[in-house]
């Protein structure tokens, strides 16, 4: 294990952050403000972020402290197959890479989305209904 922690925001968590997401807006803080703390934005996943929210792309690119991970050659090899590009290139994103040896965490407002998939992830959405 590193002393870092790598954190992939998927189009979910991206549209979560400009809504006014308090766990997102911690995320983005922490990237930006603490060493040690990366936070992703995976391009494909922000292009559907920004399809089903208009300016989300240009909210989440202007952040100090989020990096936008182009779609390059080995990330159009391993989503040119899949049926949705978005998840897809986050899934990639999060696998273990030279800067990222333990692989990253997938924050997520829709942790269903990832259930039977191979990444970790960060649930965004609200706390269950107290029941007592």
């Amino acid at each position: 294990m590193t002393d870092s922690l790598h954190i992939i925001l998927d189009d979910s968590a991206m549209i979560a952050a400009g809504q006014g997401n308090i766990l997102a807006s911690r995320l983005i803080h922490r990237a930006h403000a603490e060493p040690g703390w990366f936070l992703y934005a995976p391009a494909c996943a922000l292009v559907e972020a920004d399809r089903r929210r208009p300016g989300t792309a240009e909210h989440i690119a202007a952040l100090p402290g989020v990096t936008v991970i182009p779609l390059d050659l080995p990330a159009v090899l391993a989503v040119a197959h899949e049926d949705t590009w978005a998840e897809a290139h986050t899934r990639y994103t999060a696998q273990p890479a030279l800067d990222r040896p333990d692989g990253a965490i997938v924050a997520t407002a829709d942790p269903d989305r990832w259930k039977g998939q191979p990444v970790r992830t960060l649930d965004l959405g609200p706390p269950p209904p107290d029941h007592t």
